[in-house]
């Protein structure tokens, strides 16, 4: 092998991506992340959210290397299947498998259970009966050492490389209280009958004898694994993003075989380039591929945005999981399996959640410092005391009531509650927000992209205008072309056959009734021969249309909306307006983005007459409009606004829009939008209404401010109290109320966000 010098940044020849298990915080994603760097020659980032690494490497270090480096840090690694070759090769996806939520909701459960009479036998004098303590001690054991292993363990595991976590800080804390609790229990004077938590708010120092902490210990283990519960639940979301686009795709495929005598239906999987396969009205295309017979009206809205289907024959190019929505169509493979263009969205998808940077929780950036540092004062406090002669049991009470005092209580509950009043309040305005990971990206971002189709409009064809000819009413042109459209599969049709039912009630049946390809369609209406379509159409009939209907025709077109020429009896009679119509709510949405600091910028694969319209319906600046833009580029523009030093929000409801959701700083999905853009979002809008969006950003800024209070105070109280502990003067009762007070106040802090409001 030759040997290079390396004179700039590291080559990379190779890349993998490594599935991680064992991180618990997001210091342990840097941590991971730092060892793999030092590897002479590899590139990492490491996200805690999806629990992934993203290596880049030389061909002078191996796979191997990698995860032995990842697995002496203290964690495990191996190298997942790609989910769209897995998809393709027919297995089951990653995402899928056991609930391993399972063991984690077994301990919080325990915990729950048994720490709350724990904590109201301490808190309540009224409930200390003779022997409370004893009960106390036999329902803590199992929360302090079933349902709190996990946190042990880590900690051990983060101590054996010399680092220090939340879960350090968690384990410490409550296993002093405990090994406290019990040495006070069997060899002081807290296991004698009658022992009760006095109300004394002196200040005086103590041998500790008498003192139990096992509510401090059972109450902080269930607070911190609700909050890991709920933040396990939303980083299980990571992959289903990628599930759900996989999941778009047809599953079987009508095969022709035999120069297309024999019909052979077979998986997906087993197509190959070059195959013939079979589309018939209302299926999925199976892949990638070009009409070879046939012609029909293609649905591919859910992929390309496109809200006009488009019309494809002999020699047109369609893409796998779009729907056919008209007529019988031969479609010859060009691309299967990871090839294609669904799958390759999955991996954009897949690359954007990779690429965005895990936040780092508040708490685990303070206790990285704060956890060695209270393990030294409380060493020190052990030797002052010693140095002084106080003897073995005074020291070690001040000791361990240090360590007792920095037990996070309050802190546990800072985030957790929080969070959820706020995303319960959240739910009941129709606005999900998915973890606390979340919130820290709403305070920043400054710049809105609006995906159009289903965002900032309806995305389904309406009938929006009709013009008439003279002498001609509205009512009888909805109720001949309404008529004649109604035997049409043709989504544009069925448009006008809706809009014509809403405003003349029921429609005749037509005779006779005709497809004409590629124009529109023909029959017998009560009597006339009416046409409905476009204009060529009207002219193979030698029927021309009056000034008047031209330039409606024409003002329509140069707005983007599609317009339909209709006649009967010879003489053309009116046009109709049809277009994907704009939400009543969206300029006042865009209004209130706008109040809250964002820039909205349109975003749309319509071309620009269309995208100028829509805009300027909202009060969007033609300037921050963004059109005729491919699936696949949706993510670019994200990112190439990001890397004009801006922080961007992305709203959309596609599964086109899903890699841009997963890329931008804050992803917000319509709920009305298909599954791959609801988990690829970081907040989901339930009610489909855009508005819903600045409400969702007010929301989060608001959950994020009460939270940094919650974990100002729960670290202000520990601060204040730690000199307290060190002197020797912690009293019980002191200490008692203290922690009460900083968590009523982190509770009652968290509920002020029951009263928010929508705008």
């Amino acid at each position: 092998m030759t040997t290079e010098i390396d004179t700039g940044p590291v080559q990379a020849q190779a890349q993998v991506e490594l599935a991680i298990g064992g991180m618990t915080c997001a210091s342990c994603a840097a941590r991971i992340e730092k060892k793999l760097n030092r590897m002479d020659g590899v590139e990492a980032t490491v996200n805690y959210a999806t629990e992934k690494a993203k290596v880049s490497f030389r061909d002078d270090v191996s796979v191997r290397d990698l995860i032995a480096t990842v697995e002496a840090t203290g964690y495990t690694a191996q190298e997942p299947e790609p989910p769209a070759a897995a998809a393709a090769a027919g297995k089951e996806s990653p995402t899928e498998g056991p609930d391993e939520l399972a063991p984690l909701r077994q301990r919080l459960t325990t915990a729950v259970l048994l720490s709350v009479p724990v904590i109201a036998m301490a808190m309540i004098p009224a409930l200390q009966f003779e022997y409370w303590q004893w009960l106390s001690l036999t329902l803590a054991a199992p929360v302090v050492t079933y349902a709190a292993w996990p946190f042990h363990k880590a900690a051990w595991t983060n101590a054996r490389h010399g680092a220090a976590t939340m879960d350090t800080l968690i384990s410490v804390g409550t296993s002093a209280a405990f090994l406290w609790s019990l040495w006070a229990l069997f060899f002081g004077t807290a296991g004698e009958p009658g022992m009760t938590h006095p109300f004394e708010l002196t200040i005086a120092r103590s041998d500790g004898a008498g003192n139990i902490y096992l509510e401090a210990a059972a109450g902080v283990t269930a607070f911190i694994l609700a909050g890991r519960y709920f933040e396990a639940r939303s980083k299980r979301k990571a992959g289903a993003a990628l599930k759900a686009l996989l999941e778009l795709g047809a599953k079987d495929v009508t095969v022709l075989r035999d120069g297309g005598a024999t019909e052979v239906r077979i998986p997906v999987a087993e197509l190959k380039v070059g195959d013939r396969f079979l589309v018939r009205p209302g299926e999925k295309i199976a892949t990638d591929g070009t009409v070879a017979e046939g012609s029909s009206a293609v649905d591919a809205s859910m992929l390309t945005g496109e809200s006009v289907p488009v019309e494809v024959g002999a020699g047109d190019a369609v893409t796998g999981a779009t729907l056919n929505a008209g007529g019988r169509l031969v479609v010859e493979a060009t691309r299967v399996g990871s090839d294609t263009q669904l799958a390759r969205m999955a991996r954009l998808v897949e690359d954007a959640q990779n690429g965005k940077a895990a936040a780092q929780r508040l708490a685990d950036k303070i206790s990285a410092v704060f956890v060695p540092v209270v393990i030294g004062l409380a060493l020190a406090t052990l030797a002052f005391w010693l140095g002084n002669g106080a003897g073995w049991a005074a020291a070690f009470t001040a000791a361990v009531a240090v360590l007792i005092i920095a037990c996070p209580c309050a802190l546990g509950l800072a985030t957790p509650t929080a969070l959820m009043v706020g995303t319960g309040r959240g739910a009941q305005l129709g606005i999900l927000i998915k973890g606390p990971e979340v919130l820290e990206s709403t305070r920043r971002v400054d710049t809105i992209v609006l995906d159009k189709t289903g965002t900032v409009t309806t995305g389904r064809m309406t009938l929006l205008a009709t013009h008439t000819a003279e002498g001609v009413t509205e009512t009888e042109l909805l109720r001949l072309a309404g008529a004649l459209e109604n035997s049409s599969e043709h989504p544009i049709a069925q448009a006008v056959a809706a809009g014509a039912l809403k405003e003349t009630g029921p429609l005749p049946a037509p005779e006779d009734f005709a497809n004409v390809l590629g124009l529109g369609v023909q029959g017998i209406v009560e009597g006339h021969a009416v046409l409905v379509g476009r204009t060529q159409l009207l002219k193979e009939w030698e029927i021309h249309l009056p000034v008047e209907l031209e330039r409606a025709l024409a003002a329509a077109e140069a707005a983007g909306r599609t317009a339909i020429a209709v006649a009967w009896d010879g003489e053309a009679r009116g046009v109709l307006e049809v277009a994907d119509a704009v939400k009543e709510t969206s300029a006042e949405a865009i209004a209130r983005l706008r109040g809250l600091g964002l820039t909205p910028i349109l975003l749309t694969g319509d071309n620009k007459a269309v995208a100028r319209s829509v805009a300027a319906e909202v009060g969007i600046a033609p300037e921050d409009v963004i059109a005729e833009v491919l699936p696949q580029d949706k993510v670019d523009v994200v990112k190439k606004l990001q890397a004009e030093g801006r922080s961007v929000a992305m709203v959309g409801d596609g599964v086109n829009d899903a890699a841009a959701l997963a890329q931008a700083d804050l992803g917000l999905a319509m709920g009305t939008g298909t599954d791959a853009a609801i988990e690829a979002g970081d907040l989901t809008l339930v009610r489909g209404d855009l508005r819903a969006a600045a409400d969702a950003i007010r929301l989060s800024r608001r959950t994020l401010g009460t939270i940094r209070t919650n974990l100002f105070w729960a670290f202000a109280y520990n601060v204040g109290a730690l000199p307290l502990a060190a002197a020797g003067l912690l009293n019980p009762m002191i200490a008692g109320a203290a922690m009460a007070f900083s968590s009523v106040f982190v509770v009652g802090n968290s509920l002020r966000l029951r009263r928010f409001k929508a705008a």
